[in-house]
């Protein structure tokens, strides 16, 4: 039988993306529950899921929520809501024995986080024992960074690192006027830029351990700061460049690594119709292949935590996929705090905090 799970939150992302993505694995999960604190946008978000899930019931406010608390038949719980209220949540969930896959950001900042980990660890020090918490990164899953992080040694010791993103968060996009969003500490950088970093990390397989950067505030429309320019260190000792712009005319979005023997860049676009990322490498004799790999990372992720979910059911000493795990968002939050710290210090030496 496939295990049962319910989803919070009512938002954008649960209908275009949560619901269909499940739609396609429906053979391995069985969508139980939508809850929303208002009864009008969880049956707005039921109702675009009866389309692939015809027992979906919807629940709303404090009753719904415990009503899913207390199904026994909930195995999982996809906690898709305001950035400020997902760790709460999803650590109620946890104490009252839930799996539970939160979307990122893996928290506001360092100090949540560590106030996170302390109370999850209590819940179950055991980790056998402990419910799965999951952070939502679907870039650690998408097909290109995968296949990035193999070729990655191809290209010899690593000589500098580029990531560069000129985004599109302007008044046409969906999530402009997400006013969680707006009032999140560090705003649309650390909300969008927690993926960036997360390719880069994937990409290098190496944290980085200092950073000195300058932000602005030039877009008055987005909250500050919507520009970040940062210097970053590797533990290898590699140095590079992260550059991220909220909203460009000209969207353009690459990660490009120079090695001694080569150089492999992902650059994301659509080829075909179909969004993904082409990934291009170019060796020493100055010849280059690419190939493209259209987006799968929601769907990737979802199926590896249904995957965990279902064999921690059997009570065997299941390890779950390391790549959701909620220390894995965490460092993707730690470094963003430290450029926006940095930033805030005039480009001031900043060492990322190590979880």
């Amino acid at each position: 039988m496939a295990p049962r799970i319910a989803i919070l939150g009512a938002g954008i992302f649960v209908k275009t993306q949560y619901i269909p993505r499940l739609a396609e694995i429906s053979d391995l999960v069985s969508l139980k529950f939508i809850w929303s604190r208002s009864e009008e946008s969880a049956k707005s978000a039921a109702e675009v899921a009866r389309k692939h899930f015809a027992d979906v019931e919807c629940v709303w406010g404090d009753n719904g929520l415990e009503q899913i608390i207390k199904e026994d038949s909930i195995l999982g719980v996809a906690v898709v809501l305001a950035g400020q209220a997902q760790v709460d949540t999803s650590l109620k969930l946890l104490k009252a024995g839930k799996h539970v896959i939160q979307e990122k950001p893996a928290a506001a900042n360092i100090s949540e986080i560590e106030n996170a980990l302390s109370r999850y660890n209590s819940i179950c020090p055991d980790p056998p024992g402990q419910p799965i918490w999951a952070v939502a990164e679907n870039y650690r899953f998408e097909p290109a960074f995968v296949e990035c992080k193999k070729l990655i040694a191809e290209i010899g010791d690593m000589m500098s690192v580029q990531v560069i993103v000129e985004g599109s968060m302007n008044s046409s996009n969906p999530y402009f006027s997400s006013s969680w969003r707006r009032n999140f500490t560090g705003g649309f950088i650390l909300d969008m830029g927690v993926h960036f970093i997360a390719g880069l990390r994937m990409i290098t397989g190496c944290e980085v351990v200092s950073v000195s950067a300058i932000t602005s505030h030039i877009d008055k429309t987005l909250p500050p700061p919507d520009n970040i320019s940062s210097n970053f260190q590797l533990e290898n000792g590699c140095s590079g460049v992260f550059v991220m712009v909220v909203s460009s005319r000209s969207p353009k979005i690459f990660w490009r690594v120079v090695g001694m023997k080569g150089t492999l860049q992902v650059e994301r676009g659509n080829q075909d119709g179909r969004h993904g990322y082409l990934v291009t490498q170019y060796g020493a004799d100055g010849q280059s292949k690419s190939m493209f790999y259209p987006f799968s990372g929601v769907t990737e992720e979802l199926k590896a935590f249904i995957h965990d979910i279902s064999e921690a059911k059997k009570g065997i000493n299941h390890v779950p996929e390391p790549r959701s795990s909620f220390l894995e968002g965490a460092r993707d939050v730690a470094l963003l705090e430290a450029m926006l710290e940095s930033g805030s210090k005039q480009g001031a030496l900043v060492h990322v905090k190590k979880f």
